[in-house]
């Protein structure tokens, strides 16, 4: 069992942040990776090594983790590293190859470099052994998406901060709910940084909280409330086409927005509780 939960450290913002726990079976955590996955790949095992179109770097795995080439720093926040330093971390078997990189970087210089080396056996080698590892890049995901709830509830303006942590509690009670939450801190990050933002917007998911209605008082936080998730889709909704609005590059707003916008519409909660295995009806 994955406990999943925030505990405050005796500060103000530390205690505001507390009350916040959820714990996820393996069968449940591998229902959100399979979802991620399909998400990001539509379950090809192919796309767990690629380079998209008009972007400078490629991505890696279930969650499409960035990882940069030499030389390329853009505002997106790089994670394959940080996956690789977790994976070492419960000591698996990573490539040869990608121990021996120093400094850790994408070894292709741009798109064209890497679609030459794509049937290379290093690119084959390192697509096997993501393909191997769903498991434990879907735990990785979980447990990024747990870090960061402190901190987005600490980030908040202090008069929303209330309201922000009881979004929280509502969409961490059910399955979809947790769902979204994991999804989208890995689809478009935790909304923190400050270089992750097109004229002063962000888009990540304090944003998303902040775009919800305050929460009504009579709801029960110990249940879910579909009303949250539905909150939820149409405030990312809105913070996504406002991303793609502001971009500088027009693919956002013609090309990928679509794709974002259905990738959203899939934080519900199952049809049936009993096709999740371990989650009761």
């Amino acid at each position: 069992m994955l406990a999943w939960g925030l505990s405050g450290c005796g500060t103000q913002k530390d205690s505001v942040a507390s009350d916040i726990s959820i714990a996820l079976s393996p069968a449940q955590l591998d229902w959100i990776g399979q979802n991620i996955f399909n998400n990001e790949c539509s379950g090809r095992l192919q796309c767990l090594v690629h380079w998209n179109q008009a972007e400078a770097f490629p991505s890696l795995g279930i969650g499409h983790f960035i990882w940069y080439p030499e030389g390329v720093n853009e505002r997106f926040v790089e994670s394959f590293p940080a996956l690789i330093d977790y994976m070492e971390q419960r000591q698996l078997d990573t490539p040869e190859w990608l121990r021996e990189l120093e400094p850790f970087n994408a070894p292709w210089p741009d798109r064209q470099t890497f679609q030459q080396a794509a049937e290379s056996p290093q690119i084959a080698e390192l697509r096997e052994f993501l393909a191997g590892t769903q498991g434990v890049q879907a735990e990785f995901i979980f447990r990024r998406a747990k870090a960061s709830l402190g901190k987005v509830v600490a980030a908040a303006p202090e008069p929303r901060q209330s309201g922000v942590k009881k979004h929280l509690q509502m969409l961490s009670q059910t399955p979809g709910g947790v769902y979204a939450i994991v999804d989208y801190v890995n689809f478009k990050g935790e909304g923190l940084s400050p270089d992750e933002q097109y004229s002063g917007e962000g888009w990540g998911l304090l944003q998303v909280l902040l775009a919800m209605p305050a929460p009504a008082e009579i709801r029960d936080t110990k249940e879910g409330d579909p009303a949250t998730l539905a909150e939820f889709r149409t405030a990312a909704r809105a913070v996504l086409t406002r991303r793609a609005e502001n971009a500088d590059n027009p693919v956002e707003r013609d090309r990928w927005l679509a794709g974002w916008l259905k990738r959203v519409e899939t934080y519900k909660e199952p049809v049936e509780m009993g096709s999740v295995p371990g989650v009761s009806s």
